[in-house]
């Protein structure tokens, strides 16, 4: 008999409530920056567009670089928190640099670090997460992490947008305050997690030898292919964001979609984390790929705000179908000392994938108009559709204890 959501939610430990604070604050202090950035650097210090998004360019390349290596580091040491604590750090250390940046090398010195810390925390967390969490309740601890961090990429916009009224566009006032909820992250994971004690009395190995990453099987590396085309078909949401300009919506408020697609992303993935330990994992993606293709649908053809909203919504829903289950799959399909390779090489993999996408949807965007952009990811969409029925008809990448 399966155990009721009550039960459930009482069997996910602790440490797993604590990790998800630790993401929900450090993404408020992030986003309260990011979210106006833009801005500061356009307006404030007179950097061009296109100066913005080499900067925006080279730091995601840095946190791509940097995932696979701390995950593996993670691994050969066969510690996760301190990892962690250190990425959480460097992230909460830059946010007095955006302040004090009266230029715009400071401010590239200092995304480029947080990008960093970004990196080096991702893969050991995600990892810990898997250690801290017992099997049964692994989808549900997932979803509970991703949910409490996304609450915060809402919040912090809505407190940006709120103090920047509050003090006149006093952007620097506004970089200070946001230092306050990355310290109390950091605070958080230092004191409030308890790393399980891992009993092994086997020589350290390098993770990403051959022989090792062999042990990475066929199951994993179908989770990571799938993972990359659900990625090609979920193209960066700034175009979520110019949809929404094109549709109306006036320009002080395009910021507010942004709130609404996480909103909804926060509420559907623990849920649907819940439900993953209770369903086919394969059925549970093939049905988040048929939200992602009416949200295109629904994105293509709408021409006003109402409508527009709609889109964005059923595109939250679908990141929260989504992200926490793939998580879970990762770790289902990695052995227990090498999931901290495995969850970096899946988030190098997407992200880059994150990146040919969103350069596609650009370049089909200024040739072809948003309609045609939104169309191919409904096809991208189709295509992992395709390939999660042919592979579920020759063998399942579910841990053999889950619910077919």
């Amino acid at each position: 008999m399966q155990p009721d959501s009550t039960l459930a939610r009482a069997k996910i430990p602790p440490g797993i409530w604590v990790l998800g604070f630790v993401s929900m604050l450090m993404d408020i202090s992030s986003e309260m920056i990011h979210s106006l950035l833009p801005m500061f650097l356009v307006g404030t210090l007179g950097v061009s567009v296109f100066a913005v998004g080499v900067i925006e360019g080279l730091a995601e390349a840095t946190a791509l670089i940097v995932k696979v290596f701390s995950g593996a580091l993670s691994d050969y040491w066969g510690k996760r928190k301190g990892l962690a604590l250190f990425g959480y750090a460097l992230g909460a250390l830059t946010k007095p640099l955006f302040a004090m940046a009266s230029g715009a090398g400071l401010v590239v010195l200092a995304r480029l670090v947080d990008r960093m810390g970004k990196g080096i925390r991702g893969a050991p967390r995600d990892a810990l997460v898997a250690d801290i969490a017992p099997p049964e309740v692994r989808g549900a601890a997932f979803g509970l992490r991703q949910s409490l961090d996304t609450v915060g990429a809402f919040v912090g916009p809505l407190l940006g947008v709120g103090l920047m009224l509050l003090w006149s566009n006093d952007f620097r006032a506004v970089f200070w305050v946001a230092v306050i909820p990355g310290l109390l992250a950091v605070a958080l994971l230092l004191f409030g997690i308890q790393e399980p004690v891992r009993h092994t009395d086997e020589k350290r190995k390098n993770p990403i030898e051959r022989k090792n990453l062999r042990r990475l099987g066929t199951a994993y590396w179908w989770v990571v292919v799938i993972g990359g085309v659900f990625t090609l078909a979920r193209f960066s949401e700034a175009f979520l964001v110019l949809r929404a300009q094109q549709s109306g919506v006036p320009m002080a408020l395009v910021p507010l979609v942004m709130v609404a697609m996480n909103m909804v992303y926060a509420a559907a993935a623990y849920p649907f984390g819940w439900l993953s330990d209770r369903m086919s994992h394969t059925r549970l993606l093939a049905l988040s790929l048929l939200v992602l293709m009416a949200a295109d649908g629904v994105l293509a053809s709408g021409h006003d705000w109402h409508t527009t909203l709609v889109g964005v919504g059923l595109w939250g829903v679908h990141m929260g179908m989504s992200q926490g289950l793939l998580a879970t799959m990762v770790a289902a399909t990695a052995p227990a000392d090498l999931r901290g390779t495995a969850f970096g090489v899946f988030n190098l993999l997407s992200g880059i994938a994150m990146l040919v996408a969103s350069g596609f949807a650009g370049w089909l965007w200024d040739r072809h108009g948003a309609p045609v952009t939104f169309y191919a990811s409904a096809f991208f969409s189709l295509l992992a559709l395709l390939g999660l029925v042919i592979r579920s008809r020759r063998m399942t990448i579910e841990p053999t204890s889950s619910k077919h």
